[in-house]
């Protein structure tokens, strides 16, 4: 049976009428001993017989066309094939749901996959792949970067609201200043890998994908087969950040060459081709204007931003996203302008959009504070707009007046000094601020739940777990639902046999595949009232006991034979009728270096509204890496691209930098009490990409608190600090 929901309406909250107490806490995940032990067998690990090893062929050249030799490396040990066939140029965006583009034996950027050879072992095909014979043609006309581009797109028409022109004119106080931002890698755990076997006709896949409905459809296109005939297996993901979102070259790779060896095949991507041929975030150049007038009251915002990417490559980095909803001011626009270049393709990387659109918004807001001499909180919180500024709709929930006020107690913000003012020793320590805010998004779902008669229940869908705590929240929704023990719920994820959910990505798994769980369970409690003879409203479970009205009765008795329900959400009119978003507030205190311009993060703390918090320690943690992502974003990463070539140069973890552990000082996380009963059925908002917007601007903030520096290229390195003491 099936249990469904569109979202049309606001549901009831059930959730906090449950006593079972299985939510809300915190609770470890339950895979966890498994990932730290070693146990859990992640894609690159499962043992097969008689398996291939293929590694993945790049080009040498930015542009061009290329003509393999296979023939030059038959002699050579364990050499199986090299194969061309169906290679793609990039890895599909999220959510594509079809064939990421397949070129031929076009080339448009350095490193681009262009073959994979196989062999016996991992150390022959890494030999073959390097001995390769491979006919260039090279085109010498290359965009290495977005300054040589010789064509750049205009994404969608420009926004323009009113007349910013004249709003900055009139400013009591303004700001038009320029950010730059470098581009980011993901540099998840766990590279990308595949294992691919066929049977006949039937393809099963085993790989490292964050969002398998999709993935499915998408390898299944590459391919050029039915998507029933293909079964993908992710139960363990070392990390994804967006890199794993769409299939990868070597899925694509591994299927087609099993096919022709008959055997299965493995491929693996080296840190090396991790970072030069997944997706990368776009290097930005943005422009934030800020009109103020006398009362403190913003009269425009506008924001222009220039970025790059691939010819015919659908995604765009959303940088003003947040500045659209986050605060107030009639006049407004916005722009946004791609530079074709001969580099890796862009994508979507945590928080794409509000983690580097948002360090310059809230630079900006802190440059306008300081300008119109207001407090910086006080300033964002009298700019909240109470509905939409662009559109008027209303907005689902919004706490960030409390986010930011409730946060600066905790931080200790009315300590906080003038610029350069506080000193020790040879360091100068300063405050920072930024505000948070992460569009939130309802994906359909769904989630098959049994009860058992022996007090047991099973969650099934094909959503993954990609780090973030999956496996303990669809447990704990469960066991929260059916009056059970965290312990007695067990939860299978990451296999496409099993219904489909929306996928870990934009920070709506927990909230749409928690839904589908909620309703699955929901359709089991309906069935039980029934049985016990009450309204689904009066029947309370808890240990294993229902109770209903006058009756009292362990689940036992009323079970001869498990119970199952496919629990299916679907978006409705509460996606568009309403604005909803998380947010949140960020605070830091940095100690700059007088002598050598050196920052060192002392303490975080992020103030968080995300709806009902399903798992204090989960959410927790994912704020954590938010928080630590600010301090790499701020700080020390930044990719790198040869001039010439558009090529990565620090294409490794040795020299992309990201924090480390003297990097991270203590991190303090709240949570702001909130539901959202505008987003889903069970109050929840996305927080792992709303604990990364702003974090990085907080600490940038602080370092002009400091030390007098503005910072407006990232990363803020000791060079770029030091030569303005």
């Amino acid at each position: 049976m099936t249990e469904h929901l569109k979202m049309d309406e606001v549901q009831p909250r059930l959730l906090d009428e449950t006593t079972q107490g299985a939510i809300h806490r915190p609770m470890p995940r339950p895979e966890g001993p498994l990932k730290v032990s070693g146990r859990a067998t992640y894609a690159a690990e499962w043992k097969m017989d008689n398996a291939a090893n293929g590694v993945l062929v790049r080009a040498a050249i930015p542009k061009g066309h290329y003509k393999v030799d296979a023939s030059s490396v038959e002699a050579m040990p364990g050499f199986l094939g090299v194969y061309t066939d169906r290679m793609p140029r990039n890895a599909a965006q999220g959510t594509m749901n079809t064939n990421p583009a397949q070129i031929g034996d076009e080339i448009q950027y350095l490193g681009q996959p262009i073959a994979v050879a196989v062999a016996e072992t991992f150390e022959q095909a890494r030999d073959i792949a390097a001995a390769l014979k491979i006919d260039y043609d090279r085109d010498d006309d290359v965009a290495a970067g977005p300054d040589t581009a010789q064509q750049v797109n205009e994404k969608d028409d420009p926004f323009d609201q009113g007349d910013l022109d004249r709003a900055m004119a009139d400013a009591a106080h303004s700001v038009d200043a320029t950010y730059t931002t470098k581009g980011h890698n993901s540099a998840a755990m766990e590279p990308h890998a595949a294992l691919a076997v066929w049977d006949g006709d039937k393809l099963t896949v085993r790989a490292s994908l964050q969002m398998l409905g999709y993935n499915r459809n998408e390898l299944a296109d590459s391919l050029g087969i039915d998507a029933e005939n293909l079964r993908l297996l992710s139960p363990y993901i070392g990390g994804g950040f967006g890199s794993k979102l769409g299939i990868s070259p070597e899925a694509i790779a591994a299927s087609v060459a099993a096919k022709e060896l008959g055997r299965p095949v493995r491929v693996v991507m080296t840190r090396n081709n991790v970072f030069e041929t997944v997706v990368r975030r776009t290097e930005t150049r943005q422009r934030l204007r800020l009109a103020l007038d006398a009362d403190g009251k913003l009269t425009g915002i506008g924001q222009e931003n220039w970025q790059s990417n691939l010819p015919e490559e659908p995604f765009a980095e959303p940088v003003d996203l947040a500045t659209h909803f986050l605060y107030a001011g009639a006049n407004r626009r916005y722009g946004q302008h791609i530079a074709i270049v001969n580099r890796s393709a862009a994508g979507s990387v945590r928080a794409p959009g509000e983690a580097v659109g948002m360090l310059a918004l809230e630079n900006a807001m802190d440059e306008l504070a300081e300008a119109a001499g207001i407090d910086p909180i006080d300033l964002r919180v009298a700019n909240i707009p109470e509905t939409h500024p662009e559109n008027g709709k209303p907005f689902s929930s919004r706490s960030l007046a409390e986010c930011l006020r409730q946060g600066a107690e905790a931080f200790g913000w009315s300590a906080r000094q003038a610029p350069g003012a506080r000193r020790e020793g040879e360091w100068l320590i300063g405050m920072g601020v930024a505000s948070a805010a992460r569009t939130n998004i309802l994906q359909e779902s769904k989630a098959r739940v049994t009860l058992n008669p022996d007090g047991t229940a099973l969650v099934e869908t094909d959503m993954t777990d990609i780090g973030t705590g999956t496996y303990a929240i669809l447990g704990q929704i469960a066991a929260e639902m059916l009056g059970l023990p965290p312990e007695k719920v067990t939860v299978e994820l990451g296999d496409t046999d099993l219904p489909k959910a929306s996928g870990s990505g934009g920070s709506w798994g927990a909230a749409s595949a928690g839904s589908a769980v909620f309703l699955g369970a929901k359709g089991i409690r309906r069935r039980l009232a029934e049985r016990l003879g009450c309204t689904p409203e009066d029947l309370r479970l808890q240990d294993g006991v229902a109770t209903g009205g006058n009756n009292r009765r362990p689940l036992a008795e009323l079970m001869d034979a498990p119970l199952s329900e496919i629990g299916h959400l679907e978006t409705g009119a509460k996606s568009n009728d309403v604005h909803q978003a998380g947010y949140g507030a960020h605070f830091a205190e940095v100690a700059v270096n007088t002598v050598t311009g050196e920052v060192r993060v002392r303490r975080m703390l992020a103030a968080m509204a995300a709806g009902r918090i399903l798992n204090e320690q989960t959410a927790r943690s994912q704020v954590w890496g938010g928080q630590i992502w600010g301090i790499g974003t701020a700080l020390t990463e930044g990719l790198d691209h040869d001039p010439r070539t558009g090529h990565i140069v620090n294409n490794d973890l040795a020299e992309y930098h990201v924090p480390v552990n003297l990097d991270v000082p203590d991190l303090d996380v709240i949570f702001v009490e909130e539901r959202d009963d505008d987003a889903n059925p069970i109050q929840a908002k996305g927080i792992g990409e709303l604990g990364l917007s702003g974090a990085g601007a907080a600490i940038t903030n602080a370092i002009y608190n400091a030390c007098g520096v503005r910072v407006r290229d990232y990363p803020a390195t000791p060079d770029r600090i030091f030569s303005h003491l």
